[in-house]
């Protein structure tokens, strides 16, 4: 295996010195052991608990001779308090454990969830299923993104799922996995979670959207091929293509190079699963200066997503330019339309590497140059519903 995996490896120390570090940890995060993992245990799933400040300890009684009173059992934990000292977008910002079956075995998997301040429309909010990267928490990501802020003006709810780190010790999502690729691992958890949330808090499930970044984007982009009736839409920002690696030597093949022989077979693979494959919209999001999950990637998820909403490769395509401005970096849109329907769009930003294009700069994988990523998906999104 070291063998093999030596020459990606310094094919990811070649790339520029701001993106050497990023490459070096999602390898090492690639390649690490992962722990053994605890006995599932079946317990209830405790309902969520606002993020609100833990109250103070109480000061020491004075020893007595009556019978000690037994303890509460703890209340459901809330949502750490923000890594930084930005202030928090008005809103609930609840957290709790989701308890299912994954294959045979129970998995939990922890979520933080983003609930608009106001009052939601009749058919309710509707949802942002967002997935982190390797090397980062679901809090992590909700800062970076600033999706909760972005959510609050244009009124969505957002959930945020996190990896264990019983199943991955750096929190990455197993899209290279052929199992997960097929519905497996994560993926029943995952979607089962979505579901419980709509549930709960009556979110509208026809405007139901998932997306990611890097590990995350490989990751949603799975669940949504899977599960097509649930989502009326899908984010892949720096992602890697769809039904490729299988392995983590081929995984950081695929992020290094891509999969040409897999592009049109991995498509085909899910159509003859799924007949009759609802419309996917989707949008790609991408820096042209990415050496960590190279553009290559974004040229055969462009090829994939013709092929699984069926547009010919001959469909016209409108492309705008765009200026980079004082914050931002140069960008291409590059629209497709199925009649008066936008099915895809494919964001090119030139200088930008392997982050979340106008994130918060102060945390890993962001870049404090737009466009801005956030806004891009909640724009691209308020134009379908399922």
């Amino acid at each position: 295996m070291v063998k093999s995996s030596a020459p990606l490896l310094r094919s990811l120390m070649r790339v520029g010195k701001k993106q050497q570090r990023s490459a070096a940890r999602l390898f090492t995060a690639l390649f690490a052991a992962p722990k053994p993992a605890p006995k599932a245990r079946a317990q209830p799933v405790p309902k969520l608990a606002p993020a609100t400040a833990p109250r103070p300890t109480p000061k020491p009684r004075a020893a007595s001779t009556a019978a000690p009173t037994p303890k509460p059992k703890p209340a459901p934990r809330a949502a750490p308090a923000a890594l930084l000292k930005d202030a928090p977008a008005p809103g609930k910002w609840l957290t709790a454990r989701y308890a299912g079956q994954s294959g045979q075995a129970l998995r939990t998997m922890s979520y933080w969830l983003y609930l608009p301040d106001g009052a939601a429309p009749p058919s309710g909010w509707p949802l942002i299923v967002m997935l982190h990267g390797c090397e980062q928490s679901a809090t992590q990501f909700a800062q970076g993104t600033r999706m909760n802020q972005m959510a609050q003006k244009a009124g969505y709810a957002v959930l945020y799922p996190q990896q264990s780190l019983s199943a991955h010790p750096h929190r990455c999502w197993k899209w290279y996995d052929r199992a997960t690729q097929q519905g497996g691992g994560d993926v029943p958890v995952i979607v089962g979670m979505i579901g419980q949330v709509l549930a709960a808090y009556g979110l509208d499930r026809s405007r139901v959207f998932i997306c990611g970044m890097s590990a995350g984007a490989g990751m949603a982009n799975i669940v949504a091929l899977n599960h097509p009736e649930l989502f009326a839409g899908l984010g892949l920002h720096s992602g890697p293509l769809y039904g490729a690696g299988h392995s983590t030597v081929g995984a950081l093949g695929v992020m290094q190079h891509g999969n040409g022989a897999r592009v049109d077979s991995a498509i085909a693979e899910v159509l003859e699963r799924r007949p009759g494959f609802p419309s996917m919209p989707t949008i790609l999001i991408q820096g042209d200066d990415d050496r960590v999950v190279r553009p290559v990637n974004q040229v055969h998820l462009r090829r994939q997503a013709m092929l699984i909403n069926d547009l010919p490769a001959a469909t016209p395509v409108r492309v705008a330019h765009k200026a980079g401005g004082r914050s931002g970096l140069p960008h291409q849109l590059h629209d497709v339309y199925r009649g008066r329907k936008l099915i895809l769009r494919v964001a090119q930003i030139a200088q930008l590497q392997h982050a979340w294009s106008g994130g918060d700069a102060r945390l890993s994988f962001n870049s404090a140059a737009g466009p801005d990523a956030s806004k891009m998906l909640v724009d691209f999104f308020g134009k379908h519903r399922r």
